[in-house]
């Protein structure tokens, strides 16, 4: 049997909600630019005494709506950038 008539993607109606948002408003731009971050925050590297011994990678790509939500980052960024001509290199 076809493997796609039993798929179900539980999260595709947040998908399309988050990859349909219209960035129209300065504030919501802002507001998401400073929410989500540029790089994924538990990413790190473990020190003791000045060297590494260990590095803990971005876990950010284990989200579901990573992509989504990196996608909505960018598209307020375009939007701040080249709708409102406002430098967005402080959330860069």
């Amino acid at each position: 049997m076809d493997s796609q008539l039993f798929s179900f993607d539980a999260l595709y109606p947040i998908r399309q909600w988050l990859n349909g948002l219209d960035i129209r408003n300065t504030t919501m731009a802002h507001f998401i630019c400073r929410t989500v971050p540029v790089q994924c925050p538990f990413e790190r590297d473990i020190c003791l005494f000045g060297r590494k011994i260990a590095h803990i990678p971005p876990l950010c790509k284990l989200n579901p709506l990573y992509e989504e939500v990196v996608g909505l980052r960018f598209r307020a960024l375009c939007y701040l950038a080249d709708e409102c001509g406002e430098d967005v290199r402080c959330y860069c």
